[in-house]
């Protein structure tokens, strides 16, 4: 097990490095869909990351955000997001990673998530705990929805039909705020470090979410999606956070979902 995590930081840590001088240059983008952004530098990053794992594990599957995977043999498959928050990338936003996550017969084992910008690598193996560069984190203590800091995402794609934006309204009256960094495995990773409280978002795919899970739950925070089914990297929403405030934010959603709001949406007059 430590060699897949090992090998699995090395990879991100070689990717991050080639990221960093693609955001240097401040590279251009395209439009995958009408939102939806790509950059030289995921295809770039992928690249060097499948070939990476191939090398290493030639029998193992590997899911990657831009397509470029490979069917294996084996139980193992890799989820691989070679560039995390490629808006923010190329608008200069320095708030950007690249996560790899293992998952052998339908069980996360192994992840990591690195930001090169900062220089710091969360990672995680089921059972081991997790850890900031080497260092044991664990989540936070707070105990009321009320107190928390949390964190949401909005899509790129089709943003015209998402409703995030009432549960979003809600709990930005609710808590200490809510933030929207663009970049779902770090808030993930901030959870697990105890930066953030709790983290919410909509339509995530299990690139963006798999190393983030494990290193919540292995951080001793709780993962489910919005309505407190067990999380899944193929669900349609996902809720985590440090387990204490958990039940106080699937009742708030709750709520939201039936179309119950403590706090009515503004009108503007």
């Amino acid at each position: 097990m430590a060699s897949y995590l090992e090998i699995s930081a090395e990879i991100a840590r070689e990717a991050g490095a080639l990221l960093s001088k693609f955001f240097e240059r401040r590279v251009a983008f395209e439009l995958k869909g009408e939102h939806d952004l790509v950059t030289e530098a995921d295809r770039a990053s992928e690249a060097l990351v499948i070939e990476r794992l191939r090398s290493h594990f030639p029998s193992h599957s590997i899911v990657a955000e831009e397509g470029g995977g490979h069917t294996g043999s084996s139980d193992y498959c890799w989820y691989v997001d070679p560039l995390d928050g490629t808006t923010n990338f190329a608008h200069g936003f320095p708030m950007y990673n690249v996560t790899l996550a293992l998952e052998q017969a339908g069980e996360l084992v192994a992840g990591v998530i690195f930001d090169p910008e900062h220089n710091e690598m969360f990672s995680s193996e089921r059972g081991s705990g997790a850890y900031l560069n080497h260092r044991r984190i664990r989540v936070s203590k707070v105990t009321r929805v009320e107190d928390s800091l949390i964190a949401t995402g909005f899509p790129s794609k089709k943003r015209h039909l998402d409703v995030n934006v009432h549960f979003y309204y809600q709990l930005a009256m609710l808590t200490h705020g809510v933030r929207r960094a663009g970049s779902a495995a770090l808030d993930l990773a901030y959870v697990a470090s105890g930066r953030l409280d709790g983290f919410w978002e909509f339509g995530l795919n299990p690139w963006d979410m798999a190393a983030g899970i494990l290193l919540v739950q292995e951080a001793g925070g709780k993962c489910s999606d919005m309505k407190g089914a067990p999380a899944s990297l193929r669900g349609p929403h996902l809720l985590a956070d440090n387990g204490a405030i958990h039940a106080g934010l699937l009742g708030i959603f709750s709520e939201v979902f039936r179309g119950e709001y403590r706090h009515p949406m503004p009108q503007i007059k």
